[in-house]
């Protein structure tokens, strides 16, 4: 993903926002977008409760003139999105006013009732609800840009809809394996790799000499895993030939390898 040329984009596109409120909405869209297209429901839920409370606040600043501090809380969004609605109209959009609090609402109770961000939820996020929070952020942004670039509403989806932020995958899963696709690295970092990619799960070390086509399995688990054992990267259960990734080793991936 360049995230600069995104960036350089939507700033223009939403030119007319006050700065402090189009950064963070960019951000936090673009955070959305991401982890929607690498799958990470929780993450994308998140970011998409934060992308509603900065759109909220921009919102409440253009209808009536202030809006929460963003080092405050937000007591209750559906009651600020139905002051909003409940406002006397005035010289902004009837869309502001009333249709994007709706479409904050629904996006808000998406991020709050499916399981996202929180331990206990009824139904465990997953693809179709995600989707359906990114493309309604889509919309959104799309009313957005609408309003303050004064285009219409099907060019700015054009525009939003060129916005590609799918980065290309470093893990190739086929047929029941796996494969490393970032060309460059050490046995022991495909093998850190690997483990990242199913993390909290016990991979065999058989499956893994396989993944990375490593020539000798008895040399593979003398030279690789048990020095990756040693340092902690990984925990070997010898019963079981199976490892884990330990917390160390999820950390070096994600600064050394991500």
């Amino acid at each position: 993903m360049n995230t600069q040329k995104h960036d350089a984009f939507l700033n223009s596109a939403l030119i007319n926002i006050q700065k402090k409120f189009r950064d963070k909405i960019i951000k936090t869209y673009l955070e959305l977008k991401r982890n929607f297209a690498e799958a990470r429901h929780d993450t994308a839920g998140l970011a998409a409760g934060k992308f509603c409370e900065t759109v909220l606040r921009h919102i409440q600043n253009t209808v009536v003139g202030t809006h929460i501090p963003f080092n405050n809380n937000i007591g209750n969004f559906a009651d600020e999105c139905r002051k909003l609605i409940s406002s006397p109209a005035g010289t902004t959009t009837e869309s502001e006013r009333v249709i994007l609090p709706r479409a904050l609402v629904f996006l808000y109770t998406m991020r709050n009732k499916r399981g996202i961000g929180h331990i206990g939820g009824d139904v465990d996020a997953n693809e179709i609800d995600t989707a359906v929070m990114a493309r309604t952020a889509d919309w959104i942004l799309c009313e957005l840009i609408r309003i303050h670039h004064g285009m219409p509403l099907e060019e700015a989806q054009d525009l939003v809809d060129t916005i590609s932020v799918r980065q290309l995958p470093i893990i190739w899963e086929l047929a029941g394996k796996k494969r490393v696709l970032k060309k460059g690295l050490s046995a022991s970092d495909q093998v850190l790799l690997l483990l990242y990619s199913t993390k909290d799960t016990a991979v065999l070390v058989e499956d893994l000499c396989d993944w990375i086509e490593y020539s000798n399995i008895s040399i593979f688990k003398n030279k690789i895993i048990k020095t990756l054992h040693r340092s902690r990267m990984l925990e070997h259960d010898r019963e079981t030939e199976t490892v884990l990734l330990s917390p160390n080793g999820a950390e070096y991936v994600e600064i050394n390898i991500l």
